[in-house]
């Protein structure tokens, strides 16, 4: 009699999840506590599980003959050679909801914690500093300009219309969205926001889409926040924009390398930089584990999968 399928999960998932795949039909190998120890199962491993931590590059995927399926626990793939998994005719899958309330309230929070101008007061009043005044502005009335209008740019507006914040969004897959936010070019975007809110894919046609001359037409003094790839934006170009006081700041929830090694940008007063946490809540990690097990069972038992990714081209 055949041995069951094996799935190798190579980063850590919810718990919980782990132990709804143990008790599917399948045998487990769990190498998440061991990166190192992950080259030995894969050459028997019919589906495979990751988060961001794992590359699933050429080189991997051809040690791996037996594969058929990789589950990303998360939304983004580009840790994944999508080129390489349709030469062989591996399917891909991800939990594309998973993270969508959690990355949604973090960039709200960077919102208010930019107009507001909270991290210099964070930092005085922990050094002992009693700076009141006038500070900072209200997000009422404030444009904010969606840099791609998928699932967490889409949250984000409608967490922002309370404030009496105005949306507008490029993104050349929408040419027109099902809420109030108004799609417009690119360059209308960079001109008219307040505030630019980066939530496209990382594709290679996109890379640096965020650059000297994006940076350059944004409204003097506008703000920009990036909780999708790090990539997206130079940040070479970045810091020049907030050395000159051309913008007036950045809230950065991901980075071009990770971690960072730009200390001048994350230490630049008008900057907020956050470990790239925008899905680690305790509920976004249990929705991604559970989607990506559910997922990877449905596979298991030959059902129709419901997070199929097939390779896309962002926004340029």
């Amino acid at each position: 009699m055949a041995e069951p399928p094996l799935v190798v999960v190579a980063d850590p998932i919810d718990a919980r999840a782990l132990g709804r795949l143990r008790d599917g039909p399948c045998r487990v190998v769990d190498a998440s506590g061991d990166p190192a120890s992950l080259p030995g199962p894969l050459a028997d491993a019919w589906a495979l599980i990751v988060r961001s931590r794992t590359k699933v590059t050429a080189d991997l995927i051809a040690r791996a003959p037996r594969l058929a399926l990789i589950a990303r626990a998360g939304v983004g793939v580009d840790n994944i050679d999508m080129a390489a998994a349709a030469a062989r005719g591996i399917r891909v899958v991800n939990a594309p909801t998973a993270a969508t309330a959690s990355v949604a309230e973090l960039t709200v929070a960077f919102y208010l914690a930019l107009v507001r101008g909270l991290a210099p007061q964070f930092a005085a009043t922990r050094a002992g500093r009693w700076e009141r005044g006038s500070h900072g502005h209200e997000l009422a009335g404030k444009t904010v300009g969606f840099v791609g209008y998928g699932r967490i740019a889409r949250e984000v507006a409608r967490r922002i219309a309370p404030f009496g914040a105005r949306a507008i969004a490029y993104d050349p897959f929408v040419p027109k969205a099902i809420d109030a936010t108004a799609i417009v070019p690119f360059e209308t975007l960079l001109n008219e926001a307040d505030l630019v809110s980066v939530h496209a894919a990382l594709t290679s046609e996109n890379r640096h889409l965020m650059d000297a001359r994006a940076l350059g037409r944004m409204k003097p003094g506008a703000y920009l926040v990036n909780v999708a790839r790090g990539a997206l934006v130079d940040e070479s170009a970045l810091l020049a924009a907030l050395n000159d006081g051309r913008l007036g700041g950045a809230a950065l929830d991901v980075f071009e390398v990770e971690p960072p090694m730009n200390r001048a940008l994350l230490e630049h007063p008008h900057v907020i930089a956050t470990p790239h946490i925008g899905a680690a809540t305790v509920e976004g990690q249990e929705r991604a584990g559970a989607e990506t097990v559910d997922e990877v069972l449905r596979a298991l038992k030959g059902e129709p999968l419901t997070a199929l990714v097939t390779p896309m081209v962002g926004p340029r």
